[in-house]
């Protein structure tokens, strides 16, 4: 019998931070179909009930096919202030008090969209969304690992006049036959300009992913990780190091990187004494955001207010955030767990 005094309220009124948010997985079908309608861009559904009636994936790439799809309908810098706007109000109702935002420059300039135009919608909605709602927030260029590595030096490239806008580096997309390796030197010039480094590696591809991530790219977070519990030098390794895993577990059931919630190995992970975060991934298509996580792990991984306190403080710790705030939201933790 899982705690009954962990409410939804309570979940959702915990402090916490989001590490792993691709925007434009956030896009809600309803603000899909009113931006295509404003630019005229004709979609393959009739209708949002027709959208969220394809959410049905087998892997990683039937999702990213109808995730391309979807972004299609953005074209103006308004677009991606409406997508980062709607994303800050929806999860600063859920206690985030600070986001790791993912985006995906090379999806939107691959279609003729201008960088200025995507980063500049994104980066006015982050300023209102600390101003109005609270939310402070980073913002991660992510590279799209099935893409050449010289389109990712070109991408970097186009970001450097909006370096101070700009945290860190990513790596996403299509995970199996693209390994971290092939990244390495358009890792290594991001380093020179003090960007931040992180990576997806060890969801659908193999922990040896998750060795190149931390060897070859020198990441400070690992997006996923959870096949790390089929090598247990690297379990051990991450655990010593303490090594960020940003975990994100309704995406992983909907992407059957695992049959479902009760066989995910969350709880396992946090047992072993690894640096784990809850977090939604692209929650407009796996069924929840941040809170509706740590609903799902709470009712089918029995997590407890401990277990929740402890993933929570995770969050912060593994954030880009300096010393000094990171204090003050972990005392905002305590204080919310002590009352």
């Amino acid at each position: 019998m899982r705690d009954q005094s962990i409410t939804d309220d309570l979940l959702k009124g915990i402090p916490k931070a989001e590490l792993h948010i691709h925007i434009e997985g956030s896009l809600e079908p309803e603000l899909m179909f009113e931006i295509a309608g404003r630019n005229g861009v004709p979609l393959r559904y009739a209708s949002v009930e027709e959208v969220r009636s394809a959410y049905h994936f087998t892997d990683l790439q039937s999702f990213l096919d109808l995730y391309y799809e979807g972004m299609k309908v953005l074209l103006n810098e308004q677009d991606f202030y409406d997508l980062t706007w709607a994303y800050l109000q929806k999860t600063s109702s859920q206690g985030v008090r600070h986001a790791e935002i993912f985006f995906d420059p090379q999806a939107h300039t691959g279609r003729g969209v201008a960088f200025e135009t995507v980063i500049g919608g994104i980066r006015q909605a982050l300023l209102d969304g600390e101003r109005l709602l609270g939310v402070s927030s980073a913002l991660i260029m992510c590279f799209l690992r099935h893409l050449s590595a010289e389109s990712a030096m070109e991408t970097l490239s186009q970001a450097l006049p909006y370096r101070e806008w700009i945290a860190g580096v990513g790596l996403d997309s299509s995970e199996v036959g693209h390994p971290p390796e092939g990244f390495k030197a358009v890792f290594d010039e991001a380093e020179k300009y003090g960007f931040r480094r992180v990576a997806h590696a060890g969801e659908e591809g193999p922990p040896e992913y998750i060795w190149q991530a931390l060897d070859i790219l020198q990441v400070a977070r690992i997006d996923h990780g959870v096949r790390c519990m089929e090598d247990q030098k690297l379990l051990k390794r991450l655990r010593e190091e303490q090594v960020p895993l940003t975990v994100c577990p309704l995406s992983n059931v909907r992407l059957r990187v695992f049959d479902s919630i009760q066989e995910h190995p969350l709880k396992r992970m946090l047992q072993e004494g690894l640096c784990v975060t809850i977090n939604s991934d692209d929650p407009a298509y796996f069924g929840g955001y941040v809170a509706d996580n740590y609903c799902t792990v709470r009712d089918w991984l029995r997590f407890t207010r401990e277990d929740f306190q402890k993933v929570a403080g995770n969050s912060f710790r593994a954030s880009f955030l300096g010393e000094r705030r990171k204090r003050q939201l972990l005392s905002e933790l305590e204080t919310y767990f002590a009352s």
